[in-house]
């Protein structure tokens, strides 16, 4: 519990409706969760205005408001002498009031920002896994999920990083259970949403930028410089701060490396940084290589397949080897050890004669990546199942078709999170893509609407020695159709496919929207 005035210590207020200087015992973004003593803070949405909901939230017991709307806008809900905080942004109000309640936990921490296009989760459990050999207490907030000390929390229902009162939250708990360090993975959704503004970053991971969540940003270099945000908030953290780029990816590094005023390092898998990976070996289970930093060199063991996935390593070595001085045998001992990744390259086997792998790979070159990536370790067919959200990128469903029809043997096209979109419309643009490039129809690509269904043919074709994927939906527990968020799991669909194929009882996935035609028709 603490007085207003101190929670605002570090807030762009602008005017305050009063002078009483109310105790507040929680921050608040969603009026229904308003308690007795808490501070509402009423954001304006891309859905709904928070500010509509001042009157609930003081009929709930709020003892403070903060907006950004004038008192004279909203002077008429106030019949009592809670004080009205008019601010700059509310978004940026809410993360510095939730970190303020909970004395600043990324100040007592050693927080590791990870962001990028393709790469953050893994790159961030690599780290992670390497902190972990070492003996450091450390903790991990990604999109998949966040583990505090045994406590493992899922967040995998269609978000990006916690919204700020979440992350504070988690972030205070590592505190309190002695944890030093802290690995989170970092959204440009949550970055220009504020989500992450109150936090102390110590050093910071740009994996790569890509063609990717246009949508909302609206230009590539407005992404570039959601990205950005990152990078700035490591340059003004007061202590140790280091940033880490991906040479090779050469836009991103042209444009990143010439607006940093910290120190920062680079990594490689072309014999071009500081941190560099040599002596390239792929097996069919793991991949070998060395790693050169000035005179060091080491070996690295991983059950992590593809150049994209030594990148990530190569990432996390920068960060544990440069960044925290862990010594190479912790780092070799995490690397060979990483836990599988939920819905990264997660190989489903029963007893099948053929290969089958649910990845999260949704953007381009996520999926160009993979595709390379398999072609090397596969004797047989490369089939792929896919589909493009609705509401989202549209400009990369053409390029997806195009990247599978050219790297895969046979493509799928299929339901992914639809929303409001015709999900005809969506399949279609991707089959355009796989017709630019050659592919036929029938025989090349076919346009299955219903996931399960897409997922079942697939398994049913595959041979021995082929590999079927499934992309785009990963660890996801649900797949949205309109407004509604269906149960859904592919590694559910996948393993119920491939059970009926052996002949041995199967767990069926819930049923879809999509499993009844005239939904696909209409």
């Amino acid at each position: 519990m603490k007085r207003l005035s101190k929670l605002l210590e570090k807030v762009d207020w602008i005017s305050c409706s009063n002078d009483s200087d109310p105790e507040i015992v929680s921050v608040v973004q969603d009026s229904d969760n308003v308690e007795p003593g808490s501070v509402f803070v009423a954001r304006s949405g891309l859905i709904s205005d928070g500010h509509q909901y001042i009157e609930l939230a003081l009929k709930n017991g709020a003892n403070a408001i903060v907006g950004e709307l004038s008192f004279e806008h909203v002077r008429h809900l106030f019949n009592t002498k809670v004080p009205y905080v008019q601010v700059a942004r509310s978004s940026e109000a809410l993360a510095w009031l939730a970190a303020a309640i909970n004395d600043f936990p990324s100040e007592k921490l050693v927080l590791i920002g990870v962001t990028g296009t393709d790469g953050k989760t893994t790159t961030c459990n690599i780290i992670y896994s390497i902190l972990q050999a070492a003996g450091v207490s450390t903790g991990l907030i990604t999109t998949v999920n966040a583990v505090v000390g045994d406590d493992m929390y899922d967040t995998g229902f269609h978000v990006t990083t916690p919204d700020a009162v979440a992350l504070q939250d988690l972030l205070a708990q590592m505190v309190s259970s002695e944890i030093t360090h802290c690995v989170v993975e970092v959204t440009s959704h949550a970055l220009v949403q504020d989500r992450v503004a109150s936090c102390e970053f110590d050093i910071a991971v740009l994996t790569n930028v890509t063609h990717e969540h246009l949508d909302y940003h609206g230009t590539f270099l407005e992404y570039m410089q959601a990205k950005e945000l990152l990078i700035n908030q490591v340059d003004r953290s007061t202590r140790n701060k280091l940033v880490i780029l991906n040479y090779d990816d050469k836009e991103s590094y042209s444009y990143f490396s010439t607006r940093i005023s910290s120190s920062f390092i680079d990594y490689s898998i072309k014999k071009l940084a500081v941190v560099n990976a040599q002596n390239i070996k792929y097996g069919d289970t793991n991949t070998c290589f060395d790693i050169n930093i000035g005179d060091d060199r080491f070996e690295i063991i991983t059950p992590l397949i593809g150049d994209y996935n030594i990148s990530n390593c190569l990432a996390a070595v920068c960060v544990t080897y440069n960044g925290l001085s862990i010594d190479t045998r912790y780092i070799e001992e995490g690397i060979a050890t990483i836990q599988q990744i939920p819905g990264r390259m997660e190989h489903i086997r029963l007893g099948q004669e053929f290969e089958a792998v649910v990845d999260f790979a949704h953007t381009p070159n996520s999926l160009k990546n993979l595709l390379l990536t398999v072609r090397k370790v596969t004797k047989g067919r490369v089939i792929v199942v896919f589909g493009s959200a609705g509401l989202r990128d549209i400009e990369k469903r053409k390029m997806m078709g195009a990247i599978s029809t050219e790297l895969s043997d046979i493509t799928i096209i299929t339901a992914e999170d639809p929303r409001t979109e015709p999900l005809q419309d969506i399949i279609s643009e991707i089959a355009l893509g796989c017709e630019e490039m050659g592919g036929v129809e029938g025989a090349t690509y076919y346009k299955i609407p219903d996931r399960a269904d897409a997922i079942k043919y697939a398994v049913n074709i595959a041979e021995n020695h082929d590999i079927v994927l499934a992309c785009g939906k990963a660890h996801e527990q649900s797949m949205c159709f309109g407004n509604i968020e269906y149960e859904w799991d592919d590694r559910i669909a996948m393993k119920a496919a491939i059970s009926e194929k052996l002949g041995i009882e199967a767990k069926y996935p819930p049923e879809l929207p999509t499993s009844n035609m005239d939904y696909y028709d209409s």
